[in-house]
């Protein structure tokens, strides 16, 4: 819906003005108009990848789709191999087909992002293809794609511009690597791809990779899954790796150059700049070890996935004196998501210092706007925010990591309950029965509660979602074994937890002996 041109009938032209289309604003937005109040957009949904728009929705909403689309992907692949052990036969060989899939899932994002603005217009959210410009206390400055601005007033802002993804500041990163936004843009298959850090987002495109049958080296830079469970992490390696991913460590990247001509191909470019003509062809990657060792591998793709930065230049933050991070860029907020500015309010991954997840941003969004116009004073909360890692062996958390437990508690006051299980519909085709794993972390002091929950197993996500109501209800290890559980499904391994890490160190230590 487009904003009206007319005079506005208060001291602002809007009660709440959003920059930014993340998903946090579109809640925010939603939420505040169901309240009556004026709401307007801006979102400039500018040429990036390839020269097609950035959609509405922002780079969490969109980036979780595709992620779950190519998960998918990959997991239907296995499920062929796993079908003959179930009586199925094709008359043909099964093949992958790279364009057709990123043509379905660019066009089903598209589809997604017209749906959002179908529903802003019904919810009454006026919406316009702008970026917004913070020029003075509660005045934006709108600029449309054909360059025609205009100024428009709020009593409220808040700022859901998202973040994007990094570069490694080397020669060639620019000209040659693909972040995880170009990696569709692409009209042929990766080939053999080299991913460079071990991010979720990283592992993530790694292993779909390597479940359509492409040749995939993943370098940690630095660490493995940072921020999870270390022996989580190390687990999903060790199945990343019996699947086919090779990993390099204690190295870096010190530069990409191209040594065969594959001419121009547009496939990237950050929100609001010109997309990148980038070369395609034969990559020479050069790799420089710890102890200063060089030497030089051939890959056809470099991804790179070495962390996000939040949106936060060139949109007037220093114009009104709202605070940053110098470090991540990352807006400084309160328990209420306010910035130093009363007025201005910072939703998702713009913020510093928060977890963000899609799910965490709407759900913080909806309730900024609550307490803004409506009569509720819920603040979000921001501890144990689930999350899940879409790698083909999902894995899903919530609460606190093993290393952090102990660390907040003390170790004698930290027990891990944990169990390795083995899906039933793994048995016929008689996949690895070491693989699927549970762990829950207890505050032993505290009558056992559940402190954290670590699940990695097919649809390990879905699985998680009912426990983590339970955590917020202080679920303890009792509660957990007094539940019954569902047969068949993996679901139930989680209430019926008897083994400790403790006994198992202790049953490895006297088998060693």
């Amino acid at each position: 819906m487009d904003p009206p041109t007319g005079p506005s009938l208060g001291p602002y032209d809007y009660d709440l003005l959003v920059i930014g289309g993340g998903s946090g604003g579109l809640a925010v937005a939603k939420e505040a108009a169901g309240l009556r109040r004026k709401v307007l957009i801006l979102d400039l949904v500018a040429p990036s990848l390839r020269g097609t728009e950035r959609e509405l929705g922002g780079s969490s909403l969109n980036k979780d789709s595709i992620r779950k689309f190519l998960q998918q992907a990959s997991l239907l692949g296995k499920a062929i191999q796993d079908s003959q052990k179930y009586g199925w036969r094709f008359k043909e060989e099964a093949s992958h087909d790279w364009s057709e899939l990123a043509e379905a899932v660019v066009e089903q994002v598209k589809t997604r992002s017209e749906e959002m603005k179908r529903e802003l217009k019904s919810c009454g959210v006026f919406f316009l293809r702008a970026r917004g410009e913070l020029v003075g206390p509660h005045t934006v400055e709108a600029t449309e794609v054909g360059g025609r601005t205009r100024r428009l007033t709020a009593e409220t802002v808040v700022i859901a511009t998202g973040d994007r993804p990094q570069y490694l500041g080397i020669p060639g990163d620019r000209e040659h690597c693909l972040t995880s936004q170009g990696l569709l843009t692409l009209p042929h298959p990766p080939g053999r791809t080299l991913v460079v850090g071990g991010s979720a987002e990283g592992l993530e495109c790694a292993g779909f990779l390597c479940g359509l049958g492409l040749p995939v080296t993943v370098m940690l830079q630095p660490d493995l899954l940072p921020g999870f469970d270390g022996k989580m992490a190390q687990k999903i390696e060790n199945h990343m790796i019996v699947s086919g991913v090779d990993f390099l460590y204690h190295c870096s990247v010190t530069k990409v150059e191209q040594t065969e001509d594959g001419g121009k191909n547009v496939i990237s470019g950050e929100s609001g700049t010109t997309p990148q003509q980038v070369t395609k062809g034969r990559l020479r990657v050069t790799i420089i070890s710890q102890e200063g060792q060089t030497k030089q591998e051939d890959f056809d793709t470099v991804l790179l996935t070495v962390g996000r930065k939040a949106l936060t230049r060139d949109i007037g933050l220093e114009c009104v004196g709202v605070q940053c991070s110098q470090d991540s860029g990352g807006i400084l907020v309160n328990e209420s998501d306010q910035t130093s500015v009363d007025h201005i309010y910072a939703i998702g991954s713009v913020q510093h210092g928060r977890p963000s997840t899609t799910g965490l941003s709407m759900h913080a969004g909806t309730l900024l706007a609550r307490r803004l116009y409506g009569e509720d004073d819920i603040l979000c909360d921001y501890t144990n925010v689930p999350t899940v890692v879409l790698t083909p062996l999902e894995y899903a958390a919530c609460g606190l990591c093993e290393e952090k437990a102990n660390l907040t508690f003390g170790e004698d006051s930290v027990e891990v309950y944990h169990s390795y299980y083995w899906p039933l519909e793994w048995e016929l085709p008689a996949r690895n029965k070491n693989s699927c794993y549970v762990k829950v972390i207890c505050h032993t002091p505290d009558h056992d509660r559940v402190v954290g929950v670590h699940i990695m197993g097919p649809n390990a996500g879905d699985i998680l979602q009912g426990f983590v109501a339970a955590m917020k209800c202080g679920l303890t290890k009792r509660q957990l074994d007094a539940t019954v559980g569902i047969h068949p499904g993996s679901a139930q391994v989680l209430s019926s937890l008897t083994q400790t890490q403790r006994m198992s160190e202790a049953l490895m230590m006297r088998g060693n002996c």
